[in-house]
């Protein structure tokens, strides 16, 4: 079970959008992430007549190192850490660290 998943709120702890909060759209690696509007780079596209794509100059969004993010606690709108325990049912489960919370899932 990983700390960070897909569709979390999370806040950026390092680097050029230091203190930014987004959303995680994805991993590019086991340790890189992909989040919304977090990183964007321009790449030169060339067309391809196959794929009917047109070319130019395409601003997306760049991996980032999962270190340099931070769940966010929306009940105190800061990041936070994060922990595994077993709820009554036997399934695990992860808390906000801060205030022992549940983290939807």
């Amino acid at each position: 079970m990983k700390k960070i998943r897909k569709g979390d709120k999370v806040v950026i702890i390092a680097g050029k959008d230091k203190g930014k909060q987004s959303t995680i759209i994805g991993f590019e690696d086991f340790d890189k992430i992909l989040v919304r509007d977090i990183n964007k780079i321009k790449k030169h596209v060339k067309p391809n007549p196959n794929r009917n794509e047109v070319g130019g100059i395409v601003e997306k969004e760049s991996g980032i190192h999962i270190s340099n993010v931070a769940i966010l606690n929306p009940v105190h709108n800061k990041a936070d850490r994060v922990g595994f325990r077993y709820n009554e049912s036997g399934i695990k489960v992860r808390f906000f660290k801060s205030d022992g919370t549940l983290i939807d899932s």
